[in-house]
């Protein structure tokens, strides 16, 4: 076996992030194993999308290193990084309002050969069969819930080894939070790797393999999924009980 085949899938060590004179995120380390659902949890503004915005290249550390897949990628363009595997569904879904559900796809696919852009839009309807309903719709037009689904099939179409959900289920009815999370639970079993930030840290911590406990710009805790889930001071700050 490889020396490569041994290393975290994804690697963060003591990165330090600025929004001017502001220290967002100060000397976080986390990691991310092939084959692992890790989800991030922790208060708004904790600093756990910035934390992916630096992974997926939309911002630079200013110290500090990110390693995905053996090498090393800080300072790396996000456009690139999508070369090498990672996608990134942002928060607030930020879809094309004016384009349809199949040219939104299409968008997702800038890095895939043109001979397998069919392929995957077969992959990413088989876990949406809603969208498949919904192909000449204009995006503007769907539920906040398709609209969700449509952020989430778009980061898929570039078939990444990691994908990075940023609040899936934000602004959702809890019917359909079940859903989502039903589907990111498919898609892990699929061969996706998933790094997840999320407000719900139950429906976050049921998926998880194992997780990080964010607060103000630093990891406080981290551990197996389902222990941090029976923990006191979990549950006391994010679980309501």
């Amino acid at each position: 076996m490889s020396e490569a085949a041994n290393l975290p899938l994804l690697k963060v060590n003591d990165i330090h992030v600025y929004y001017g004179a502001i220290h967002a995120i100060k000397g976080i380390s986390l990691e991310v194993n092939e084959g692992e659902i890790v989800t991030l949890i922790g208060a708004n503004g904790a600093g756990k999308s910035t934390t992916l915005n630096t992974i997926a290249g939309l911002l630079k550390p200013r110290q500090g290193s990110i390693a995905f897949a053996g090498m090393p990628v800080d300072g790396t363009a996000a456009s690139k990084m999508v070369y090498k595997g990672l996608s990134l569904c942002p928060e607030g879904r930020r879809i094309f309002q004016q384009m349809t559900v199949r040219e939104n796809l299409e968008m997702g696919a800038f890095s895939r050969p043109n001979e397998e852009v069919e392929a995957s839009m077969e992959r990413v309807y088989g876990f949406f069969p809603r969208l498949k309903e919904r192909e000449k719709q204009v995006a503007g037009t769907l539920s906040g819930g398709e609209q969700q689904m449509l952020a989430m099939g778009r980061a898929l179409m570039s078939k990444p080894r990691l994908m990075m959900l940023d609040e899936p289920s934000m602004g959702l009815a809890p019917i359909l939070v079940e859903q989502i999370f039903n589907i990111i639970r498919g898609m892990n079993e699929a061969g996706t790797t998933i790094l997840l930030v999320e407000q719900n840290a139950q429906m976050a911590l049921s998926v998880a393999n194992r997780a990080y406990v964010m607060e103000t710009g630093r990891i406080t805790m981290e551990g197996d999924a389902d222990r941090l889930m029976h923990d006191d001071n979990v549950r006391k700050a994010y679980l309501g009980s």
